[in-house]
């Protein structure tokens, strides 16, 4: 084994060229809302290539650093993102109906991005030194569990269920590839159950959304408008779309249209082949973490780098299966494309580390 090498050329490719595709969305999607709002069709677009500058130079700096020098920010990494998530409920300001962004100057924060890195890093940590002890249900189990329990509450106060789900599966895959027994896992799945069917139904706009997904046709104008419209856009894309640029749904007919529902305005300009090669990408991105993974001279690097491509894969299901009607709405953003500053930066410093990792592997 080289005790240092390259990245992983094939994860960093898919990466800047979800980023690439994300920048040209984003103009695409945000131009005419941009002109409404701004007088400047490039208004978002301009924002977006400063948040993706950053976030490069954050992912190249990451990626030179050796992962596991990392391992002892764990727990101050934690608490960080503990005193952040309690600070957002305490005075963060409101966008959207939701409580989820830190005032910094001009700038904003969205603690729940700090939170998943935060997270993953300090469980991966813990994981690789108690694995000894996760054949218990009790002793190993439990702790982790109630870190995560507690990470999840606080996101899911702000309010942020899809944000807090996709954590919660993240935590689920880092156990399983730690070596906890699969049904203590499943145990703890069944009894998660009714917790989420009461964060969703104890909610007015939660229980709006889930009656959508199971019927968006009883509410065109209402619940329903969101899904009926992304599926009208991904429906007129047909095969190859109607052109980059050429959509009608960025006319103020489908809400989020920059954000959340990215992947609909590409699926109606660039059709079934542009939603493929996302898709593509991101099996690309999450066989190459994985290798990295498998490949990890460590238990920690491993952890960590499942980790970090289950936290993007996941967010990246849970979008697209949102667009297209397969999931309830939620707030998360496609990965790499969404409009957004806190999620692409560290997203991408996610990524630099899981090529740290890459850089460290075993080579086959």
């Amino acid at each position: 084994m080289k005790d240092k090498g390259h990245p992983d050329f094939l994860l960093y490719f898919a990466t800047v060229t979800l980023l690439g595709i994300g920048i040209v969305m984003v103009y695409s999607s945000s131009s005419v809302a941009a002109t409404a709002d701004f007088g400047d069709s490039a208004y978002y677009l301009k924002r977006q290539i400063s948040w993706t500058a950053l976030g490069l130079i954050g992912m190249n700096i990451m990626l030179r650093i050796d992962y596991r020098r990392l391992k002892p920010l764990a727990l101050p990494a934690l608490l960080v993102s503990v005193v952040l998530l309690a600070l957002v409920m305490i005075i963060g300001f409101v966008g959207g109906g939701a409580q989820r962004w830190l005032r910094i100057g001009s700038l904003s924060l969205q603690p729940s991005e700090v939170a998943k890195l935060g997270s993953i890093l300090f469980l991966a940590s813990y994981l690789a030194d108690c694995s000894n002890k996760l054949r218990y249900f009790w002793r190993g189990l439990i702790p982790a569990l109630m870190i995560v329990g507690v990470i999840c509450a606080m996101i899911l106060e702000q309010p942020d269920l899809g944000t807090a789900v996709a954590l919660a599966l993240t935590a689920g895959v880092m156990l399983f590839v730690a070596g906890a027994d699969f049904r203590h896992l499943t145990s703890v799945g069944l009894a998660s159950l009714p917790v989420l069917v009461y964060a969703i139904m104890g909610e007015e706009y939660r229980r709006r959304r889930f009656l959508a997904f199971l019927a968006p046709e009883a509410d065109p104008q209402g619940s329903g408008y969101h899904i009926i419209q992304s599926l009208y856009a991904l429906g007129s894309g047909g095969l190859l779309g109607v052109g980059l640029g050429q959509s009608h749904q960025k006319y103020f007919y489908l809400p989020e249209r920059h954000t959340d529902f990215i992947f609909a305005i590409l699926g109606e300009e660039l059709g079934l082949f542009g939603t493929f090669l996302v898709l593509g990408l991101f099996f690309l991105l999450a066989w190459r973490g994985c290798r990295a993974a498998m490949l990890a001279p460590d238990r920690f690097g491993a952890l960590l780098a499942m980790g970090i491509v289950s936290m993007v894969v996941l967010q990246a299901l849970i979008n697209i299966g949102v667009v297209t009607g397969s999931l309830p709405i939620t707030g998360i953003p496609l990965p790499f494309i969404s409009y957004g500053g806190s999620s692409l930066i560290f997203s991408l410093a996610g990524i630099g580390i899981l090529l740290s990792i890459s850089r460290h592997s075993a080579r086959t």
